[in-house]
């Protein structure tokens, strides 16, 4: 399971070291995982063995119905499948990063199965809107959640 916010630095060649306590689950036996870009403006990041039920989920939506041809498009479209290197770290193709206008200090956050990797500015925005959530009253299905 994945979860915690890791403040991180991409390298000059757009790079992204895993922390290590991650590595080995992230990535299957073959050492890859499969980045997407998310409808919010981040990045999805997958083991490759979770990220496979969701693009067959998403592959069987008809193609012209225009919100799941959009949503096709995005998600599968976006897909790619990278390896990490020796040293834990993963390219992030320049499309990927442009999409989600990663630059360099990035947020990588858990999310249970995968991780959303956000840009600076976009995950400052991210906190600014949870900190509001009680201003604007919890989502449905939160109403009774004890902390």
């Amino acid at each position: 399971m994945f979860q915690g916010a890791s403040a991180l630095n991409l390298d000059v060649k757009g790079r992204l070291a895993i922390p290590s306590r991650h590595r080995e689950a992230l990535v299957s036996g073959d050492g890859q995982v499969v980045m997407t870009a998310h409808p919010h403006g981040c990045l999805l990041v997958y083991p490759i063995p979770a990220w496979e039920p969701i693009r067959d989920q998403v592959l069987r939506a008809p193609s012209l119905e225009p919100r799941a041809a959009l949503l096709k498009r995005l998600l599968v479209g976006y897909a790619q499948e990278e390896t990490l290197d020796n040293a834990g770290r993963v390219l992030i193709k320049p499309e990927l990063r442009r999409y989600a206008g990663l630059e360099k200090q990035v947020w990588l956050v858990g999310q249970g199965s995968h991780f959303e990797l956000w840009s600076d500015e976009s995950w400052q925005q991210q906190q600014q809107a949870m900190m509001e959530l009680t201003e604007t009253g919890l989502p449905p299905g939160f109403e009774t959640l004890a902390l």
